[in-house]
């Protein structure tokens, strides 16, 4: 149990909330039907996966770090930073919604998909990762590593089209793909429910995380930590409400280069407490010798493990990365994603924006965090509570210096802001551009949604604190609503290239994967804590929903002949499933091959493990296997630098081609 508080100085008892694990930035969104596997993933795009809170107050011997005046004036530095930077881009926000929530669409490549870096780097995921450590070894970062196969899928099949779709959000995509009332009724149900109980569950998370982060560390009691959180949101809101998305991108990467560079120093300061790489990988096959079980250093999951059976294994590397919707982890892109996308300059910048995402997030990011677990187990072996390792190394004065500390309590405050600055901007979007701009002011003015949006932005912080001191209570609604995407990936990803797809295939989707999941649970009691559960529920809520969506629209017309052509004349997917409409059009779909962009995914799979598992090496194990492995993560890069180059061509060669004729 733990003790949150209802207002300042009103103490309430509460159960901490078993799946904190989970729900922007998400760490495994795939697993909807499990609450437990969702803290692996993302977006570990996402703090809210704590797994316990608890564990940060009940870590042994813990007293909160001792602060200088110099680092009172470097965590003041930061934050007059931040606030410049708001001040900065505060006039160009104004101008219109597409600047406020789109940057007017001329946001670079490195700065989108840094910003999508940092926003799924939240205060709690290095938590996160050194709990799976601890429980798992290296091997249990599967859970989130799994999700690589969807992201390179995102960035070389389906980036393309969403820039190429011009839409502000990802609901908006529906009326533009269908029509009619199941359109109109996708697009304004999906902006109501992502951008306000899911986007404000998600951040009562990352909040939550936060505060017990700053009881510890600071060592502040309820009341205190409540008013510090509340400090840092009310300021990162109102840059966020002043500047908008530009806001947002460039303290991100500010945020991005601070909290990146500490945790590095931390793992460094970290391995070398324990007397250096060799030592602490002899050190942790000896506790692994003592303790009877396998080792923590293995890279993969033993065949046919407790915790992730064979049949787990498989439904986690062959179908929940591209079967199942999670807000933050949608089959072929959505959410904060697609809204980066959207940002980006060019189709080109899209892309190499969410391909540097997916490098950064997946192959360079993860060992810092890795080290540093391994090596608080080797420090602080009998440490109870296993997360909180973590928070000891940097608060251990023989551990990290303390000269550092004020610069990484500035990480922690930009852990947390990054990741809260993008929820109020993107659940903002969906409000203000799909359900006000589209059901209630269809006509106004852009100065008049530039300050609707603006509002929205601080009624979502205001409801996000609500949701963050009632979370107990919020916990089994959320429970039912996210089964609702357990199995819709077949047709969120085929929508953009089968023709014969409708609104109603979207819709039954929806309602079966729901209904389904929820048989399973509450009348047939499958536990999705459980890991073969978890499979079973998985395969059978997949099977039974395509099965239906497939059904549902062969029984139902297609959308009007003049919805199809004006989709397809705009984004120009490739595949046969569009021959119909191609040829009633007279247009040629857009230059390329689904099968070459299938390959280049393939080859970024390859780019991102090698190098992942390179370093890996390197650090841990065999220097001449990782160099080897860095070899082919280079050749991968190369074969998909050369494969892009030749799509460029052939895409400028078909526009000149008309002029000459």
């Amino acid at each position: 149990m733990t003790w949150e508080p209802c207002g300042p100085g009103e103490p309430r008892e509460l159960e901490t909330p078993e799946h904190l694990e989970k729900p922007k930035h998400l760490e495994n969104p795939e697993h909807l039907e499990n609450p437990e596997h969702l803290e692996n993933l993302e977006h570990l795009e996402n703090p809210e996966h704590l797994e316990n809170p608890e564990h940060l107050e009940n870590s042994e011997n813990l007293t909160a770090m001792p602060l200088t005046l110099v680092d009172w004036i470097v965590i003041g530095g930061y934050f007059a930073l931040n606030l410049a930077i708001g001040l900065y881009y505060a006039r160009r926000a104004r101008g219109s919604t597409t600047e406020f929530f789109l940057s007017g669409r001329r946001v670079p490549w490195w700065l989108a998909g840094t910003s999508m870096v940092a926003t799924t780097f939240a205060a709690d995921t290095p938590l996160v990762v050194t709990g799976m450590v601890a429980r798992y070894g290296i091997a249990g970062n599967w859970l989130w590593w799994n999700m690589a196969a969807s992201g390179m899928l995102t960035v070389f099949v389906y980036a393309r089209l969403w820039r190429r779709a011009g839409v502000m959000t990802d609901v908006e995509f529906a009326e533009l793909r269908y029509s009619g009332r199941p359109a109109a009724f996708l697009r304004g149900f999906r902006a109501l429910y992502l951008g306000i109980p899911i986007n404000c569950i998600v951040m009562g998370w990352v909040n939550l995380a936060m505060l017990k982060i700053l009881q510890v560390t600071l060592g502040l009691d309820a009341t205190g930590a409540l008013w510090a959180l509340l400090a840092l949101l009310i300021f990162t809101a109102f840059y966020t409400t002043l500047a908008g998305l530009w806001g947002v991108l460039v303290t991100d990467l500010v945020q991005f280069v601070l909290k990146m560079g500490m945790v590095i120093a931390l793992a460094y300061y970290a391995v070398r407490a324990t007397g250096g790489l060799a030592a602490l990988e002899s050190k942790v096959r000896a506790l692994d010798a003592a303790a009877g079980g396998g080792s923590r250093l293995t890279f993969f999951p033993a065949a046919d493990s407790a915790w992730m059976p064979a049949i787990t294994l498989f439904v986690y590397l062959g179908v929940s990365w591209w079967a199942s919707w999670y807000p933050g982890a949608e089959p072929g892109g959505g959410g904060y994603v697609a809204q980066r996308i959207f940002s980006a300059k060019t189709e080109r910048d899209g892309l190499f924006a969410t391909l540097w995402f997916n490098i950064a997030h997946y192959a360079i990011r993860p060992w810092p965090w890795i080290l540093t677990a391994l090596a608080s187990l080797v420090l602080y072996p009998n440490l109870v509570d296993k997360e909180s390792g973590y928070v000891r190394t940097l608060m251990d004065p023989n551990v990290f210096p303390p000269a550092l500390r004020g610069i990484m309590l500035a990480a922690f405050a930009a852990a947390y802001m990054s990741t809260i600055g993008t929820q109020l901007n993107w659940g903002a979007s969906y409000v203000v551009n799909d359900f006000y701009r589209r059901f209630l002011r269809r006509n106004g003015a852009e100065r008049e949604y530039v300050v609707v949006s603006q509002i929205v932005t601080v009624a979502l912080m205001v409801v996000s604190i609500y949701v963050t001191l009632h979370l107990a209570s919020i916990e089994q609604a959320w429970k039912l609503l996210i089964v609702t995407g357990a199995g819709t990936g077949t047709v969120l990803l085929l929508r953009w290239f089968w023709w014969r797809i409708n609104a109603w295939s979207e819709v039954s989707a929806m309602a079966v994967a729901a209904a389904v999941s929820l048989y399973l649970q509450i009348g047939l009691k499958w536990d999705g804590d459980k890991p073969r559960d978890f499979a079973y529920l998985m395969l059978v809520t997949v099977g039974s929903t395509t099965i239906a969506w497939l059904a549902v629209t062969w029984l139902t017309p297609p959308e009007p002949a003049a919805t199809l052509h004006a989709f397809y004349r705009r984004v120009r997917p490739h595949g046969r499933g569009w021959a119909p409409i191609a040829a009633a059009v007279g247009l040629p779909s857009a230059s390329g091959s689904l099968g070459g962009e299938l390959f280049n995914a393939f080859l970024g799979c390859v780019l991102v493990y090698s190098a992942l598992f390179g370093v890996g090496h390197i650090l841990l194990r065999s220097a001449t296997v990782g160099a080897g492995l860095l070899i082919v993560s280079a050749l991968a890069a190369f074969a998909i630098a050369r494969n892009l180059t030749a799509q460029e061509a052939a895409a400028r060669s078909a526009i000149s081609e008309p002029r000459a004729s």
